[in-house]
């Protein structure tokens, strides 16, 4: 197990909080890893000899599990279960009894077959919170359809504004968004239920589909359909309710982001362009001008830039208060001083690959910080002291249960 320095001296927000994780891949998991970050005991709980599926997807390391497993399963205890077993629910449900929190992802009605349903669970823990995320949610006529965050991507709608307008819907990023979306949400309304229970001492269910976060981040997309009929396509690079608000290029063969959210805005750029004119142009005075005009605006505003390097660009507006960003690939991320006077990226060493790199912890508090203090752990790594610290199970009995395929 790598140890990380954590430099606080107050316990995490979470401390204290007990969560079972039993999901795979990437939604519920990435609940609880949030949860973890915190300071939240969380017991990983995966099939004997099989692992979570997590394990394997991605580029594989020198640890044996992928970069994706030891980056997302970060501060996790991993211990082995059949749930598939009678023997194997009547042990977890004696962990349910001693848990805050159960996070699961599987395809809707799942726990119910094994016999860990809800009615189940607060039978034995009436305080248990359940998060339960799946592809299409609990209910519904899609409720029992299987589902990847692919598929929550397109059926969110994010995939079908993804792309220029002439091509095919392309893909938002990343296959894995509605995933991370979902276990945000679902982290979030963890939050939210611990906060209800203080104040009445019960558990409850948490509902989230692996499309929802999607949806939800939609912007005006919504209530502009429904007043209006306005469908929204996909527009490139543009944003379809500003201009100019776009990605443009550089002398060098790079990218600048320039964001003019504001005619204020557009005319200090339009000044730092030495075109002061622009501004008395009824064509492009006014956002909604401009938005009739987009071609003939983005085009002089990438002349513009192509005249010199994105460093000299982002500099020229930097000084004068024009919004800019560079469009980063991940080697440049890795230089950049600002991330590196932030702490973004977190560098721990591991005793199976040595110095790692990984996204750090977000958000930042100042009284009780988050931390990582191992990466995604050796399948069945804390089986023993897990259970002997949760249940009193001595090692000759977690050995017992290991030989007949329980644990």
């Amino acid at each position: 197990m790598s140890e990380a320095k954590v430099t606080t001296s107050r316990d995490g927000a979470l401390t204290g909080l007990k969560v079972l994780d039993i999901g795979t891949f990437i939604a519920a998991p990435f609940a609880a890893t949030l949860m973890a970050e915190h300071g939240a005991d969380v017991l990983k709980v995966e099939l004997p000899n099989v692992g979570d599926h997590a394990r394997r997807l991605g580029t594989p390391s020198e640890a044996g599990d992928t970069f994706v497993w030891l980056s997302e399963a970060r501060n996790k205890r991993s211990v082995t279960l059949d749930l598939r077993k009678p023997e194997g629910v009547d042990l977890f449900k004696r962990l349910v009894a001693q848990a805050d929190v159960v996070c699961e992802n599987f395809q809707a009605g799942t726990l119910e077959k094994w016999g860990i349903g809800w009615d189940e669970l607060r039978a034995v823990n009436p305080k248990i919170i359940l998060l339960r995320i799946s592809g299409y949610g609990q209910n519904g006529p899609y409720a029992n359809r299987p589902c990847f965050g692919r598929i929550a991507n397109a059926f969110g709608g994010i995939s079908f504004l993804s792309g220029e307008a002439d091509r095919p819907p392309a893909q938002p990023g990343s296959a894995t968004l509605s995933d991370y979306m979902a276990g945000l949400f679902g982290a979030y309304a963890v939050q939210l239920a611990l906060r209800a229970r203080d104040r009445d001492g019960k558990g409850q269910v948490i509902d989230v589909a692996l499309y929802d976060g999607i949806f939800r981040i939609l912007d005006e997309v919504a209530p502009a359909y429904q007043k209006g009929g306005y469908v929204r396509r996909r527009d490139g690079a543009e944003t379809p309710i500003v201009v100019p608000h776009s990605h443009f290029p550089t002398s060098d063969d790079r990218w600048i982001a320039i964001a003019c959210t504001n005619d204020r805005i557009f005319g200090r750029l339009a000044t730092l362009m030495e075109r002061p004119d622009l501004m008395e142009d009824p064509r492009y005075a006014t956002n909604a001008a401009r938005l009739k005009s987009r071609g003939a605006v983005n085009g002089m505003i990438a002349d513009w830039t192509s005249t010199m390097t994105r460093d000299e660009a982002l500099s020229r507006c930097s000084e004068a208060e024009v919004p800019c960003g560079p469009v980063y690939g991940i080697d440049e991320i890795f230089e950049d001083p600002h991330y590196a006077a932030r702490g973004n990226i977190l560098r721990v060493e591991d005793p199976r690959i040595g110095e790692i790199a990984i996204p750090n912890v977000v958000p930042t508090l100042t009284g009780t910080p988050g931390a990582v203090r191992w990466l995604g752990p050796t399948l069945g790594e804390h089986t023993e002291t897990a259970y002997g610290e949760w249940l009193g199970l001595t090692p000759e009995q977690v050995a017992d249960l290991r030989s007949r395929g329980v644990v």
